[in-house]
């Protein structure tokens, strides 16, 4: 278990003064900064073109949209962790029309240890995103290095007539001599010869 304190920034969308009210009780320690409470869609997708936010909990119905749309909307462009509270009657078809899009479907009313267990849930699926977004980051930096340094050694085949496994070996060596990385000479490579 990790000792580190993660903090998580939330967006609670709703039109009920007593939802905020008691949102605002669980989301009070020091785990969720900064709370942002909007009463509509609108409201919503304007905040969040403000700013990214790790939880963003919608306590549907609201004044001009249902809610599900909006969260499988949010969810499929976002990082957010979307929580979509319903009505108890209607929980079962609203869940199996947005769990494919990830969002996370709860019906009310909801206990306070129950809410407290989700957003515990959460923040360990926003940790898990997080995570993920790093690998993808990386992943996406070694391709753009592999890109680099290809065009780099193409550029020395056609201008230097090296052979590829000439070209890879002079990028190599050049980046060994100099103490820097292949990405650094095939930049150079590349603005010599372009």
């Amino acid at each position: 278990m990790s000792l580190r304190e993660h903090i998580y920034s939330v967006l609670v969308v709703s039109s009920s003064e007593s939802f905020i009210s008691s949102m605002t009780e669980f989301l009070d320690s020091g785990s969720f900064f900064p709370v942002f409470t909007v009463r509509s869609v609108s409201e919503a997708k304007r905040k969040i073109q403000e700013a990214t936010f790790d939880l963003i909990i919608i306590n549907s119905p609201l004044p001009d949209d249902f809610g599900s749309k909006f969260a499988t909307d949010v969810s499929a462009g976002n990082r957010s962790v979307i929580l979509l509270m319903v009505r108890n009657e209607i929980y079962e078809g609203v869940y199996e029309k947005v769990t494919d899009y990830g969002v996370i479907t709860l019906p009310k009313p909801v206990s306070k240890a129950v809410m407290t267990q989700v957003l515990r849930i959460m923040g360990a699926v926003r940790e898990r995103l997080r995570s993920l977004e790093k690998k993808s980051m990386s992943l996406n930096e070694k391709m753009e290095e592999i890109r680099t340094v290809n065009r780099a050694k193409w550029l020395l085949i056609e201008n230097l007539k090296m052979t590829e496994a000439d070209a890879h070996r002079y990028i190599e060596k050049q980046a060994m001599d100099r103490c820097v990385t292949k990405t650094d000479v095939a930049r150079g490579i590349i603005s010599t010869y372009s």
